[in-house]
Parts: C-alpha cells; structure tokens; sequence
C-alpha cells in the first residue's frame, strides 16, 4: 500500500529547498548527485513524494547537514506549529527570504534594523 504525502513530507521538502538554495545548489545539480532528474528534487520539495529513509540520509550527506536538520520546526505529536516557526519555515524557502535575512544580518546598528523591520512591517500592512 502506497502512503500519500502529508504534512510532515511537506515540512521535510520545504526544509531540503531552504538548505539547497541556501548554498547555493540548483535542483538540477542535486538531482544529480542523487541521481534523478530535477523534476523529481523538485516533487521532494514540494511534498507531493515522500522521501524515503535511505534518500534522506544521502539528501543529508550533500547538504552537508544532519537528517535531524530536515525534523527542525515540525511539530510533535500532531500538534499545530507557531505561526512563527511557519513564517521561518516559509522565509527560508524562498531565493528571496534568504537574501532578507542574509543582507539584514549585515546591518549591525540596532537602530537601523528597528526601522527597517518597522518599513516592512508598513509595506505588509494590508490595505
């Protein structure tokens, strides 16, 4: 019997594409390295395919990081994440959530980064 993909092989794809762009990897390149076509990094990624045990320890040898790094943030026991860790989660999924954090990580007068927190904080604003 075939399990379908569910929330936790969503978590574990959206942590793999946070760590591969993170570094700069392209799914082709890891696809590669794994053997498959970028098509199916990118199903891994997105949740629609599971990711399977053995998968993930070679997933984890190329990112160069723990298996435990893709369970970081998932809730235990079915129990709901903070819309904080979601709103991380989701940050670092994006080429454009890391350059955020990487170019706000330079900024190094407290001051300043109050107030580009609070412009952004006025851009999102719902109108």
């Amino acid at each position: 019997m075939k399990k379908s993909p569910n929330d936790a092989d969503r978590h574990i794809g959206s942590r793999m594409r946070a760590r591969r762009t993170s570094i700069g990897m392209s799914q082709e390149k890891l696809g590669g390295m794994l053997g498959l076509t970028f098509q199916q990094v990118q199903k891994y990624e997105k949740g629609m395919n599971r990711v399977g045990a053995g998968r993930l320890l070679d997933i984890a040898a190329i990112l160069k990081v723990s298996v435990a790094y893709f369970y970081e943030g998932l809730p235990e026991d079915n129990r709901e994440a903070s819309p904080e860790d979601n709103a991380a989660t989701l940050l670092l999924a994006t080429t454009e959530g890391q350059r955020l954090i990487k170019a706000f990580s330079t900024i190094t007068n407290p001051q300043l980064r109050r107030k580009v927190v609070d412009l952004v904080e006025v851009i999102s604003a719902p109108q």
